[in-house]
């Protein structure tokens, strides 16, 4: 074979796979993914950028105008007389009440203490005194543009309803994290990225003071992934808060042991007087786990410390979670939660955990593809 065929054969071979990348991504078919890099001279970050850019703008704004209509709807209403009668949900689940209700009163972030903070789970922060530090991690989904708006106001629905101190955000993009932040003004924002997709971290600004913040790129992946870290004070307290959203699919595992590798040593590298914490959507599996050796001593799973219980196994479902209309049951607990503790100040213990986002929406789907975990710590 002459080297001009086989330089176009390296070509093809060259094309085909960052056909293949791209559309694992996205979640796009490879039809999708020829167009965009064609388009963009076969260039991989350009072609991402110019795809999640596409009609998303537009997509928030419809969901703004209608915020911004229903908010002059309920201006207008003239109050009901004492005699007049009406259908209630008043026996409905709170997150039920709220995913029904009206936008403007299911993602009101301005305030420290939103309507919804007399449900249960505000209480116990509340009655158990403010040494709590309350957290949700969470897999949005942003590369699904399915119903996208509506599932952003469902995040920020669990988030008013929860009130976390902490939120780690993975699949981030640009409009979407312009939507939390629009609304979650109550919060510090710190995005892991300004293009593509990305990680992102949320601070109460009336609770958690941040020091400082720093990217942390993965040399070697394909996907655009790296580690969000932040420096922040909680309660006199020095924490060290990560996330990351570590390479995606089975094929990828070595790439994933690597990035795993790099976040422990990291954890292991902060001073003694500060406590880790680190969550995001890993896709490990136990079996990579075991193979870089384990978690180090003094490096605890929260799922695990907290006797494995069942219910929060699963953060990835989909003989639960529709989203995806697969044929297939693929249940994984890609999602995790680690913590290392000061070496020179009382324990952080984890206290409770549970999954959210359990909950269809309007529209017919969940908030993501993914369970969030939302946990508390003793300090």
């Amino acid at each position: 074979m002459c080297s001009s065929e086989e330089g176009m054969e390296d070509l093809e071979q060259t094309r085909l796979r960052q056909c293949g990348e791209f559309s694992t991504i996205t979640g796009s078919d490879t039809a999708v993914a020829q167009c965009y890099l064609a388009e963009n001279d076969w260039d991989m970050e350009r072609a991402l950028n110019s795809f999640f850019e596409a009609d998303m703008e537009s997509v928030f704004d419809v969901e703004d105008r209608q915020e911004e209509r229903a908010a002059g709807s309920k201006r207008k209403e003239t109050p009901r007389t004492e005699n007049t009668t009406a259908t209630t949900d008043e026996d409905a689940p709170v997150i039920k009440k709220r995913m029904n209700s009206s936008p403007q009163d299911c993602i009101d972030l301005t305030a420290e203490e939103p309507a919804c903070s007399s449900s249960t789970s505000s209480k116990e922060n509340a009655d158990d005194g403010d040494s709590k530090l309350s957290l949700i991690s969470w897999n949005v989904d942003g590369l699904d543009t399915l119903g996208l708006a509506e599932r952003a106001r469902g995040l920020c629905s669990y988030l008013a309803l929860y009130t976390p101190d902490v939120v780690f955000l993975q699949e981030l993009i640009p409009q979407y994290a312009q939507y939390v932040k629009k609304r979650a003004v109550s919060y510090l924002f710190i995005e892991g990225n300004e293009e593509g997709y990305f990680t992102g971290l949320m601070l109460k600004k009336s609770r958690v003071k941040l020091q400082k913040s720093e990217i942390i790129s993965f040399p070697t992946t394909q996907m655009m992934r790296n580690l969000l870290c932040a420096q922040v004070t909680f309660m006199g307290k020095e924490v060290c808060l990560m996330t990351s959203h570590f390479e995606s699919c089975k094929d990828q595992a070595t790439e994933r042991m690597k990035q795993l590798g790099m976040v422990l040593q990291k954890i292991k590298e902060a001073p003694d007087n500060m406590t880790v914490i680190f969550g995001g959507d890993t896709n490990l599996r136990d079996s990579e786990v075991a193979k870089v050796g384990g978690l180090p001593a003094g490096v605890i799973d929260v799922w695990e410390d907290l006797g494995k219980q069942e219910h929060c196994r699963y953060t990835w479902d989909t003989k639960m979670n529709s989203n995806k209309n697969v044929s297939y049951v693929s249940r994984c607990r890609f999602d995790r939660i680690y913590v290392r503790s000061s070496k020179t100040e009382p324990r952080v213990s984890p206290e409770h955990m549970a999954l959210v986002g359990m909950e269809k929406l309007d529209c017919g789907r969940y908030t993501s593809d993914h369970w969030g975990i939302y946990c508390t710590f003793t300090t």
